[in-house]
């Protein structure tokens, strides 16, 4: 991919803060595109997936739609429309909540679990090839990237 000078075509940048932002974004969009080539064989989206982690997270306990959108890494997602289309796919099941008939509890099915485990190992080395980074410096971006964030 190279520098981002060179990637957008432009040489100079107003300061070092702007030009951050600008690489942020353009990584974002770089990660993301690279994410939906190694998901689109399997019918899901990226997003899709990080619902799938949020639910096998639960460990079997049924959690809402609400409480799905709070954990979304996009939070710009819509958790609703994003969990029927897994339900179409039959990757997740929605029950009406026994104590709150307006909730609906969300679960995930063996079927979706079975998908997480095939994809596991080839997100793991995609992550890896993706950030092109040692270790250690994936500790750094890390901790950087939890101090721009405040």
């Amino acid at each position: 991919m190279g520098k981002i000078e060179d990637a957008i075509q432009q040489r100079e940048f107003k300061d070092p803060f702007n030009k951050a932002v600008v690489n942020l974004l353009f990584t974002q969009s770089y990660l993301v595109t690279a994410q939906h080539s190694l998901f689109k064989p399997h019918d899901l989206s990226p997003e899709q997936y990080n619902v799938l982690r949020i639910l096998r997270g639960q460990n079997g306990v049924p959690t809402t739609v609400s409480s799905i959108q709070d954990r979304m890494l996009n939070k710009m997602s819509n958790a609703s429309r994003l969990v029927e289309k897994l339900k179409m796919k039959n990757l997740v099941k929605r029950e009406e909540c026994p104590s709150d008939r307006r909730q609906v509890d969300v679960l995930i099915t063996e079927k979706g679990l079975e998908l997480l485990k095939q994809l596991e190992v080839q997100v793991e080395e995609s992550n890896k090839q993706f950030v092109n980074l040692t270790e250690s410096e994936a500790i750094l971006l890390n901790d950087l990237l939890d101090k721009l964030r405040g």
